[in-house]
């Protein structure tokens, strides 16, 4: 494994979107494993692999130590109810917004072998994985803000909403 370069919000490849990943082999298996060291190396919560320069459609989320979530190929297939909360990102270090998202996702995906999976999440986890979807897209979450917040302000409000090591 090995820690990759996040890319930041002046690098126009975070509004690219990123293509489907077809071969399911060592190279994506690398690329998981990188990205797992490189987002726990900076605490975070997820990662799309166009924020490490890769324009592949692979995320990575890890809201606790337990439970790591590979999604490669992710497509939305159900959402309900809304949420508004405080979001950061990787590539946006320091800058803190309020965003509506879902409060409930179902996704369906492919895990890293290439079997199908479906993923259902409330709260904090559909808050990530969209976020980390929207990366994909080449959409990115101060695309969302409707209110800048301070990080005094962000760290509050994300202890609240269950975020890890943060």
């Amino acid at each position: 494994m090995a820690l990759r370069t996040i890319l930041t919000d002046e690098d126009n490849t975070l509004k690219k979107r990123s293509r489907e990943v077809t071969s399911f082999d060592a190279r994506l298996h690398t690329l998981l494993d990188d990205m797992l060291e490189t987002m726990r190396d900076v605490s975070g919560v997820g990662l799309a692999a166009v924020q490490v320069g890769v324009l592949r459609r692979v995320v990575i989320i890890e809201i606790t130590e337990d439970e790591l979530i590979e999604l490669i190929n992710p497509e939305i297939i159900e959402t309900e109810e809304t949420q508004n909360g405080v979001e950061g990102c990787l590539s946006f270090p320091g800058i803190y917004g309020m965003v509506e998202r879902p409060m409930y996702v179902k996704v369906k995906a492919q895990d890293r072998f290439g079997g199908e999976i479906t993923l259902e999440g409330n709260a904090l986890l559909a808050r990530a994985v969209c976020h980390e979807i929207d990366h994909l897209n080449g959409i990115v979450f101060t695309d969302h803000v409707t209110e800048y917040v301070d990080a005094e302000k962000a760290q509050e409000e994300r202890e609240k909403q269950g975020y890890k090591n943060e």
